[in-house]
């Protein structure tokens, strides 16, 4: 964490471990098995079901939920993970509030939805809880695919190459995998070391092998890859942080909110993880968002969330803000920052009061400041180079269907690829799209 031991505002052990723990437990308990039963039967189990075409991976929704309801809940979850082999971590961290909830019938008629996520969670749960695996691998086909990125979009396509009985040297630049399963998430969604451990269940499909501390541009090579594969997928996600420009940024106390997530997820004991008292997050997202309610509930006095548009235009879900909200977090819109103030600490953000006519969002010369000891930035994330060969759209890497890039034999998905929703289901989706199409390529080759 950058700079903190140079604040004096900022400090661990602000709440004891018995309240640290009770914060940090899982934001929603799973099912029972009689709960689960209760909730499945609220299910239409609707024809032409509305929530199959919310999922970006097609889940078909109303039969796995049967499957829930007439007691054979590992039946649901292998059709839950034909779609989505992360479908366990999809479970806890997909926004189902904006998606399969939201399209449901019972949502639409009574405002209330099928707990879709909850339900999705049994059933993952009971099966990998049997230590089973689903699927088995196919005869080895003698191609070889290398695959850069162990975060969602890299685990999902390495498990459906190997399962074509295709062999995959999966890469990652650190030193555990997961990509933002394991590093990026808010710790209260995804407890008990979740995402480790889905990814050794995936892992047992065979055919896969892990390369860790291997990052592209320094560790790896493009061309040697392509070289010395048939294929190349890159998953390898955003690694670059977009800067404030505010005067002042880089005062002590001013940090990445990716990398403050990262290390609460990755820290063995709470109570020493230094937090401010005053905290700002500057961001509208689900990582400003995760950011703010970890602060308050790591003891943080004041944490405010301040974002230069209307609340309307903040990215993170109405549910994620109500949840911010609900933890004693601020939300405070229509700012934005233009200094961070203090004698080399930082001390104070100076904010601008903002206004958006239709035709860009202008300053109204408004200015107030607010008291902080830590600033978290969480305005976004950008690509961390590019390799030689491969066009951009926009600030990401382009892509055709399929996540076929400007290189006939590389492929792209996830966050680092155009197209995405920043989500884990849709980069499972894409990551899942691109073996198929790669497999099909292999074997017409």
């Amino acid at each position: 964490m950058a700079n903190t031991q140079l604040t004096p505002g900022i400090a661990a052990g602000r709440i004891g471990a018995d309240e640290i723990a009770q914060n940090f437990d899982d934001l929603h308990a799973p099912f029972e098995p009689h709960e689960a039963a209760v909730a499945s039967d609220r299910c239409y189990f609707c024809y032409d079901a509305p929530c199959i075409t919310a999922c970006p991976t097609d889940i078909d929704i109303p039969l796995f939920i049967r499957q829930i309801q007439t007691g054979t809940p590992e039946a649901a979850a292998k059709t839950i993970l034909e779609q989505n082999i992360l479908g366990g971590m999809c479970a806890r961290v997909c926004p189902t509030e904006t998606l399969c909830e939201e399209a449901c019938v019972r949502e639409m008629a009574e405002g209330k939805p099928v707990e879709i996520g909850r339900l999705q969670r049994y059933a993952t749960d009971t099966l990998m809880a049997q230590g089973v695996h689903p699927f088995t691998r196919a005869a080895s086909t003698g191609k070889t695919v290398a695959v850069v990125g162990a975060g969602p979009a890299g685990l999902a396509c390495a498990h459906r190459l190997a399962m074509k009985g295709h062999d995959v040297v999966l890469y990652d630049a650190r030193p555990k995998a997961g990509g933002l399963n394991e590093f990026g998430i808010a710790a209260y969604k995804s407890t008990d070391e979740f995402a480790a451990r889905e990814v050794d269940w995936l892992l047992q499909i065979g055919g896969i092998e892990m390369k860790l501390g291997q990052r592209l541009g320094s560790d790896l090579d493009l061309a040697t890859l392509r070289s010395t594969h048939d294929a190349v997928f890159l998953g390898v996600g955003l690694g670059g942080v977009n800067a404030l420009r505010a005067k002042g940024e880089d005062k002590a106390g001013v940090e990445d909110a990716v990398s403050f997530i990262a290390d609460l997820r990755q820290a063995e004991d709470l109570t020493n993880l230094p937090v401010g008292r005053n905290v700002v997050v500057i961001g509208g997202g689900m990582t400003a968002v995760d950011a703010a309610v970890q602060s308050k509930l790591l003891g943080a006095e004041t944490v405010t969330i301040a974002y230069r548009r209307g609340q309307d235009r903040m990215s993170a879900s109405r549910y994620e803000q109500d949840l911010a909200t609900s933890k004693g977090v601020r939300i405070l819109t229509n700012a934005q920052p233009v200094a961070i103030h203090g004698n080399g600490t930082a001390t104070e953000v100076e904010f601008e009061y903002t206004a958006d006519s239709g035709q860009g969002l202008t300053g109204t010369g408004e200015t107030f400041r607010l008291p902080a000891d830590q600033v978290f930035k969480a305005i976004g994330q950008t690509l961390d180079g590019m390799p030689d060969g491969l066009t951009l759209s926009g600030s990401k890497i382009a892509v055709t269907a399929a996540g076929r890039t400007s290189l006939d034999d590389v492929w792209a998905g996830g966050d680092c690829a155009e197209g995405g929703d920043d989500l884990t289901v849709t980069a499972v989706a894409e990551g899942r799209d691109a073996a198929e199409d790669i497999h099909r390529k292999l074997s017409a080759g």
